[in-house]
């Protein structure tokens, strides 16, 4: 391992840190149908 070692506790909130700090990936074509249907719900509301 590296210079330093942690314990378990400490590799528990690094995990924990780092899962916050990941980038969503995000899939363009499944985020784009969730706007048209969310834009088709509004338009059937209105009517």
């Amino acid at each position: 391992m590296g210079k330093y070692q942690l314990d378990t506790r400490s590799k528990v909130a690094a995990a924990k840190y780092q899962d916050g700090k990941k980038p969503t990936v995000s899939n363009k074509k499944e985020r784009l149908n969730q706007l048209r249907e969310a834009y088709l719900q509004k338009q059937q509301e209105k009517k």
